[in-house]
């Protein structure tokens, strides 16, 4: 790293702390050119795969985008932040975890259905109605009954066990 009060080319670490839930580095450095001390901060870079759309245009993936489809789904819904945070931690690292360098944005969507149909209910057919493009009455009935009839599949599986 070069010194950014003299641009020398070596510096050597002085000091170096664990931040932000151990996913940053505080590293206190030193100039052998001119003796100046300087702090940097170091964190991994994840690349995501681009997205595949539905009409086969490409694009990079966005942090931004996948949050703010969440956020309207469980807007005014009594779910803490935290848990909608952790769902979106689970749903990147699912991505992150494919190792492909595309995915279509029908996955995305699939796996973000997958965490809302755990976290919220009404928040999953808000979501599924936009994903799925609902054209009338009748596709929010069919989504709301399969809705029902998997959560009553789930009660009668755990109390058989």
């Amino acid at each position: 790293m070069h010194c950014p009060f003299c641009s020398h080319p070596e510096t050597k670490v002085v000091d170096s702390r664990l931040m932000a839930d151990g996913a940053q580095v505080r590293r206190r450095r030193e100039c052998l050119g001119c003796a100046e001390r300087f702090t940097t901060f170091e964190c991994v870079e994840l690349t995501f795969p681009h997205v595949i759309k539905q009409n086969g245009e490409r694009e990079t993936f966005r942090e931004s985008k996948l949050r703010s489809g969440i956020e309207r789904a469980l807007e005014k819904r009594p779910i803490p932040v935290d848990t909608m945070d952790a769902a979106i931690h689970r749903i990147l690292q699912t991505i992150r975890n494919k190792n492909d360098r595309e995915i279509s944005s029908r996955q995305i969507g699939e796996c973000v259905m997958a965490e809302l149909r755990q976290l919220d209910q009404v928040a999953y057919v808000r979501f599924a109605s936009v994903y799925r493009s609902f054209k009338d009455l009748d596709e929010f009935r069919a989504e709301i009954e399969r809705l029902t009839d998997s959560v009553t599949a789930a009660v009668i599986t755990a109390v058989d066990a």
